[in-house]
């Protein structure tokens, strides 16, 4: 499967949706993170002035790829290079110089909700779709940088209380914590997303950037190396503890 099959892109006008597509949850392996990576990049090449990042129907993203992860088995370095895919996929939207909405038409936990939060804004669907950084209950720790992200759109008590619990919380309550900014019906978030953006980009150009670079610029920083401190991370990943939830999670979502 080629890099354009698993992103798709579509032009409207100024504005380019792209599209994670790998059936059926869009699981976050190295080659989806690789392709996404590169499609920010040729949107910008292309000239888009905005970005709109959507996923599939009832799954935004259902986060990192655990089964193909687990399925490394002690090999470190393609650990490391399959996390460090991600990583560079979730910088990518930070630093990208157009602003980038995300259209989450149903649950995005885990890697699902860092891509939301690296975006400027969250468009969701309504309904019983879940949201949330739900890493303690698999024994991980989210890095630092990634908690700056939370912290930055629900303040610091309300991150504490979900990242401790690594709870996934319901599309109503994510925008009354201000997780997500808006909720719209299933089938309107695309388009949202999009009227959104060029609502946007109708302002003096060059002002409107500036001032966003200036305002994201805490975002940059949360997701330098050294506030993930990814060799951390990987020894943690190969904690007992951490394996056993791990592994009763792959088993779990085989049922």
């Amino acid at each position: 499967m080629s890099a354009h099959d698993l992103v798709e892109s579509r032009r409207h006008g100024d504005i380019v949706e792209l599209q994670l597509a790998r059936a059926p949850v869009n699981a976050l392996n190295p080659a989806l993170c690789g392709a996404l990576h590169g499609a920010i990049a040729a949107a910008v090449a292309s000239q888009a002035r905005g970005i709109v990042l959507s996923g599939g129907p009832k799954v935004f993203s259902a986060g990192l790829d655990v089964p193909h992860l687990l399925s490394l088995g002690e090999d470190k370095a393609a650990l490391k290079a399959a996390w460090e895919a991600f990583f560079g996929a979730a910088r990518a939207l930070v630093e990208c110089p157009v602003p980038v909405v995300a259209a989450i038409a149903g649950h995005a936990p885990a890697g699902g909700c860092v891509l939301a939060l690296c975006c400027d804004y969250r468009v969701m669907a309504s309904g019983p779709y879940r949201i949330g950084l739900n890493e303690t209950r698999v024994g991980l720790v989210a890095p630092e940088g990634i908690q700056r992200l939370m912290r930055r759109v629900v303040g610091p008590y309300r991150a504490e209380r979900l990242l401790v619990a690594g709870e996934m919380i319901e599309s109503e309550q994510a925008l009354a914590f201000g997780l997500v900014d808006e909720l719209v019906g299933i089938d309107e978030v695309a388009q949202r997303a999009r009227s959104w953006l060029e609502q946007l980009l109708a302002l003096p150009t060059e002002a409107m950037l500036q001032t966003r670079a200036i305002a994201r610029a805490d975002m940059v920083a949360a997701m330098q190396p050294e506030l993930i401190q990814l060799d951390r991370f990987i020894d943690a990943w190969y904690d007992a503890g951490t394996q056993r939830a791990l592994n009763a999670l792959v088993a779990s979502l085989r049922k």
